[in-house]
């Protein structure tokens, strides 16, 4: 974790403290149903429930210093808690195996870490869906392969990444309920000391559902799905990242990320407005996206289980979640004072002299009777004609001087191909679609 990209309640999830306070609540909920059961005395679980009601702290450094001995991090817990609780404190972990509290405890974290991605992306789909309002007829124009194509609005762009981003959150509730899961069933799984109704117990305590089958791990496959969605939004930011990027170059500048009073672009050159919060996004999308791989090969563990993915968790939890979180909000804030120059987008879209409508005339001959092939040369040679004259040519001004056109469309039904509104007929009606 870099503090640098990380927000304090995204933080708070992934230090010691947190963590084991979940540990805790793990062997106290599990101790309270094996009370139940008669398993264990039921005051085993009132003791630890009563220390738990003084609110203490979680002395981590002294759990630590525990585990500089044992070697084993549960192991330490389980002492310093006994310490702290007396003797009742024998009755925890009754018939459990440290990854039923490892496993539960990864799985709580990321839960609850996704309520913070959810609302991150609730706050940035509400961004969007502002901006695109505001700009759902300014016109722009669209490029393939980065060159000019036909027109567009800027609003549907930004409606583009609006359902690109509803998509995303679909994806991420999916993934929190797949990854939303409680293994309480012993050494290998099996159950042999433990109860299921306990896993049911510590599940429902901890808005969890109860593994199928876990192994004594809960399967990989559901973790490697979880990053792996992580990662899919991480392109999404980067898409948007990019796309701002390339607006606010200075040959294009139809948008361009706020410049706050003070900030300064360049250490030598004072002039400079640069794009650093989308750069910056576009790094941190890359970052993001490198912890969906080893979260896919933590899949493969040997039979019942191992521990190679353990080292891996303990840095792509913690990183891809509060990178994420970091990224939504800054894009979130980048959408929201975004700065967007209506004007110059319409220059730029006037730039090439009307190529952007030879779509409309290569239709119209081809209703007009004449084939495609030689609409498409007619349409095609006049189009170069302006390109090659970088725009100080006029595709219209081309075509009415061209026998072969006029032949076939009038001078009315010419300028009429070349209407900007035309384009943007269907604009509410994607709109529609989109936003409901």
């Amino acid at each position: 974790m870099v503090p640098r990209y990380a927000r304090p309640a995204m933080t708070a999830l992934w230090e010691p403290e947190a963590k084991y306070r979940i540990w805790f609540e793990i062997e106290a909920h599990a101790t309270e149903k094996l009370g139940e059961l008669g398993v264990v005395p039921k005051s085993a679980a009132k003791a630890l429930w009563d220390w738990w009601a003084t609110q203490p702290e979680i002395d981590v450094a002294a759990i630590d210093a525990i585990e500089a001995v044992t070697k084993h991090d549960v192991i330490a817990f389980l002492t310093w808690v006994a310490e702290q609780v007396g003797d009742e404190a024998r009755f925890m972990h009754q018939g459990m195996t440290s990854s039923d509290v490892l496993d539960t405890t990864l799985a709580v974290q990321l839960a609850r870490a996704t309520d913070i991605l959810l609302a991150d992306m609730d706050a940035l789909l509400a961004a969007l869906k502002t901006r695109a309002e505001e700009h759902k007829y300014t016109p722009t124009i669209g490029r393939s392969h980065g060159i000019h194509a036909e027109p567009v609005t800027f609003g549907l762009k930004l409606a583009q990444a609006y359902a690109e981003f509803d998509r995303c959150r679909q994806r991420l509730v999916a993934a929190r309920e797949e990854i939303a899961t409680c293994a309480i069933s012993g050494a290998v799984g099996t159950f042999a000391n433990i109860d299921p109704a306990v896993e049911a117990h510590v599940a429902e305590k901890l808005g969890l559902t109860p593994e199928p089958i876990s192994t004594q791990v809960i399967p990989r496959d559901r973790h490697a799905m979880y990053f792996a969605t992580l990662a899919v939004i991480a392109g999404s930011i980067e898409r948007l990242s990019v796309e701002i990027r390339h607006l606010q170059r200075t040959e294009v500048l139809e948008a361009e990320e706020y410049f706050s009073p003070g900030q300064k672009g360049s250490s030598a050159m004072p002039h400079k407005r640069n794009p650093i919060l989308t750069e910056n996004l576009t790094g941190q999308a890359r970052m993001i996206r490198a912890y969906a791989l080893p979260a896919l090969e933590n899949v493969a563990l040997w039979h019942e289980r191992d521990i190679s993915h353990s080292s891996v968790e303990r840095f792509i939890g913690p990183d891809a979640t509060i990178t994420l979180d970091f990224a939504l909000a800054r894009l979130t804030g980048v959408v929201e004072k975004l700065l967007v120059y209506p004007e110059r987008m319409q220059k730029n879209l006037d730039a090439m002299g009307g190529l952007v409508h030879s779509q409309r005339v290569l239709l119209a001959l081809t209703q007009a009777g004449v084939s495609r092939e030689d609409a498409y040369a007619i349409v095609q040679r006049n189009a170069m004609k302006v390109w090659e004259s970088a725009g100080t040519l006029s595709l219209l001004d081309l075509l009415k001087a061209d026998r072969q056109v006029t032949a076939a469309l009038s001078e009315d039904e010419l300028e009429e191909k070349f209407d900007l509104d035309y384009h943007f007929r269907q604009v509410d009606t994607i709109f529609a679609r989109v936003f409901g």
